[in-house]
């Protein structure tokens, strides 16, 4: 598996396989995984050549980070990447008012409580670091700071004013846990495009973890937010390159687009996406997970797995060889913009 070798505007150096494993899914999303089958998906992970892992305590309330625990243990630290987030800590709670019923599944009896704080930032990574059962991090993501998560622009607004308070901010305190070498990158992992350009240009970052706002469907982040990132050094990690699965299922019913049951306009366009895809023997699938990588900001695409099944699917996907008159076809056909970076 190719490796992207990134040098981070810090100064720090990171090795990404271009092919990263996002861990929500075996937090349980959407269905309970058994632990065996958990370690089964990480081990097939590591032999498919990924080394890139990301992960949160959002992901099964710390359920995802514990078993990564026991996966790491043997693996040399150097020869993998892992990030995971700050920005919410887990309270224990009775189980009727545990965070994400009806999301997560068969998971601790845990709340999520917001904290953008850099005492927040600090007990979250601690946590962290216990559950994972590792003394560093590599990469630190402020999570799910946007509109998505929190309703409105003025929320947002509001909690990214508290990341970036001096000295009690949160971000006040990934600036002194970089230079201190207990992480080496910082950056936020986020639902939009906008709210990261709004921490570009307030603060000195590393990474972005971009779910679903770069993707066959969805180029607005080239007007702006991308360009910014090249121009600064800083990188791109994809999620959520089938915004939600619409990209991964084709346009049939019942289909889903950010998390929600896809709309006809979407239904519309991917249909015509996937007949462009079909007249030249691509399929939709492996379109969408190559065409992020694309981007020289881009340094991995982390879609999820639960099996080690879709390991395997997962880097079948991205090794598949599509001709370059795909991108050509797609951009004149107004489904790819003028000036998106494609494959070659």
């Amino acid at each position: 598996m190719r490796t992207i070798d990134f040098k981070a505007p810090s100064g720090a150096r990171l090795a990404f396989s271009e092919l990263g494993f996002g861990s929500a899914p075996i937090g349980n999303l959407y269905s309970a995984v058994p632990e065996s089958q958990a370690t089964a998906t990480l081990e097939a992970a590591w032999k498919a050549g990924i080394r890139y892992f990301d992960t949160a305590p959002l992901y099964g309330l710390g359920l995802a980070e514990t078993r990564l625990n026991a996966f790491f243990r043997g693996k040399p630290r150097s020869d993998f990447v892992v990030s995971t987030k700050v920005g919410r800590l887990l309270r224990a709670c009775p189980p009727d008012q545990r965070t994400g019923i009806g999301k997560f599944f068969d998971t601790p009896s845990r709340k999520e409580v917001y904290a953008y704080t850099h005492d927040g930032v600090m007990r979250s990574l601690e946590d962290s670091l216990e559950r994972l059962g590792l003394d560093h991090i590599d990469i630190l993501f402020v999570h799910d700071i946007d509109v998505f998560t929190h309703g409105s622009e003025a929320a947002r607004d509001a909690h990214i004013a508290t990341l970036m308070t001096p000295g009690t901010g949160g971000y006040a305190a990934l600036m002194k846990l970089r230079e201190q070498k207990v992480i080496k990158a910082i950056g936020a992992g986020i639902n939009e495009w906008q709210a990261p350009e709004m921490l570009v240009k307030q603060g000195d970052f590393d990474l972005f973890l971009l779910a679903g706002r770069y993707t066959l469907l969805e180029q607005e982040a080239l007007l702006s937010f991308l360009p910014l990132c090249q121009k600064r050094g800083i990188g791109i990690v994809i999620g959520g390159a089938y915004n939600s699965g619409i990209l991964a299922t084709g346009a049939r019913p019942g289909a889903m687009f950010n998390y929600d049951p896809a709309p006809q306009q979407i239904l519309d366009r991917v249909a015509g996406i996937e007949a462009i895809c079909g007249r030249r023997d691509v399929k939709l699938v492996e379109a969408a997970l190559r065409f992020p990588l694309a981007h020289p900001a881009v340094v991995s695409v982390i879609p999820g797995a639960s099996s080690p099944e879709q390991i395997a699917l997962n880097s079948r996907t991205l090794s598949a060889q599509i001709p370059p008159k795909l991108w050509s076809d797609l951009q004149a056909s107004g489904y790819i913009r003028k000036d998106a970076p494609v494959p070659t």
